[in-house]
C-alpha cells in the first residue's frame, strides 16, 4: 500500500457535556425557550483517489448537501478513570436542510434501569431537541438545547455528533494521510486520517454549522481533532471517526483526569426520504432538570 502524506498550513475548560458516567448532561441554563464540484472519471463518478486529499474532504460536506437524506448509525465511545461507556443512535438526517431524527439508546449502567427508553433526538441548524430525557422531564415535553451555548458545539452532548457538523470538521484538515482503498458494507471506500483544526473548520463551516463550531473551537482544551474518513468513489461520507480529547475537573482533592471520546458516524441509504417536525413551543419543557 502507498501511503501519501500531506500537510497544509494553518479551549478552555472541559466540556462538561458527559456527565453520568459520561453520559448526557443537560442544566437548567441549557434549555432556551458549500458546495461540492470535482473531477469526474467520465462515468459520473468523482476521480477521488486522483484528487488532492485536502480537496476532497474539504468537498465532503458539499456533496452530502447535493446527495440529501441519507441513514446514520451513531456511537459514542468515552473513556475515563478506566470506564468505557458506549452511547448508540439510529436514524435518518437530510444535509440539505440539516435537520434529522434518532433514537439514542444509553448503556445500562449508565441510565440506571434496565427498562430506560431511547431518547428521542431531533437535530436542527443551532438548536437539539430531546424526548424521554428523563431527570423530571415530563414524558410528553421535549427538551430544547440551544447548541451555539454548549461548550462543545454539541459534538459530544446529546451522545451523537450532528452528521452534518461531523462533515464541516473535515473542512478543517490541515494534516492528512492517504491510507488507501478498502471495502466498507460492499462498497469501495478511500481511507484518509488525519487531524482537523475547529478553528479553521469553523471559519470554513456553511452558516447553519458555524455558530455550533465556532462554540466547539472555544469551548475544547484542544483544537486538534484526529479522524479517520471513508468516502465512496463519488465523495459521498460513508464513515468518519473524530477523537475529543479535554481534561475533566476532579473532585476537591484530585487532579484533572483527560476524557477521550470517539465518535463514530456512518452513512449509508442516500436518497431516504426524511421528515422532521420540530415540537411546537407548548411541548418544550422550560422547568428545571434534575441532574445526577
Amino acid at each position: 500500500m502507498v501511503v501519501q502524506q500531506y500537510r497544509d498550513g494553518g479551549g478552555a475548560r472541559a466540556a462538561r457535556a458527559l456527565a453520568v458516567a459520561g453520559v448526557i448532561a443537560v442544566t437548567a441554563g441549557c434549555v432556551g425557550g458549500g458546495g461540492g464540484g470535482g473531477g469526474s472519471d467520465g462515468s459520473g463518478q468523482r476521480a477521488v483517489a486522483a484528487e488532492r486529499p485536502l480537496d476532497v474532504l474539504g468537498r465532503a460536506a458539499g456533496v452530502l448537501a447535493e446527495a440529501g437524506g441519507a441513514e446514520a448509525r451513531t456511537s459514542m465511545e468515552t473513556a475515563a478513570g478506566g470506564t468505557r461507556v458506549t452511547i448508540r443512535g439510529e436514524g435518518r438526517y437530510d444535509f440539505r436542510t440539516q435537520m434529522g431524527r434518532l433514537k439514542v439508546v444509553l448503556p445500562t449502567d449508565a441510565a440506571g434501569a434496565d427498562d430506560r427508553r431511547p431518547i428521542t433526538e431531533l437535530l436542527a441548524p443551532g438548536a437539539l431537541y430531546m424526548k424521554n430525557r428523563g431527570a423530571g422531564v415530563p414524558d410528553d415535553k421535549w427538551v430544547r438545547i440551544d447548541t451555539t451555548a454548549l461548550e462543545d458545539g454539541n459534538l459530544v452532548t446529546g451522545g451523537v455528533t450532528d452528521p452534518m457538523a461531523a462533515a464541516e470538521l473535515l473542512r478543517g484538515a490541515a494534516d492528512v494521510t492517504y491510507e488507501g482503498k478498502s471495502e466498507l458494507a460492499g462498497v469501495t471506500v478511500h481511507h484518509y486520517r488525519g487531524v482537523a483544526d475547529l478553528n479553521r473548520a469553523a471559519r470554513a463551516a456553511s452558516p447553519q454549522s458555524r455558530g455550533a463550531l465556532s462554540a466547539a473551537a472555544k469551548g475544547f482544551s484542544k483544537d486538534a481533532v484526529p479522524f479517520d474518513a471513508y468516502l465512496d468513489e463519488e465523495g459521498r461520507l460513508r464513515k468518519v471517526r473524530h477523537r475529543f480529547s479535554f481534561a475533566s475537573e476532579g473532585r476537591e482533592g484530585q487532579e484533572a483526569a483527560e476524557v477521550t471520546v470517539v465518535s463514530t458516524l456512518l452513512l449509508y441509504g442516500f436518497g431516504a426520504p426524511v421528515t422532521v417536525k420540530l415540537p411546537d413551543e407548548d411541548d418544550i419543557y422550560t422547568g428545571e432538570i434534575r441532574q445526577g
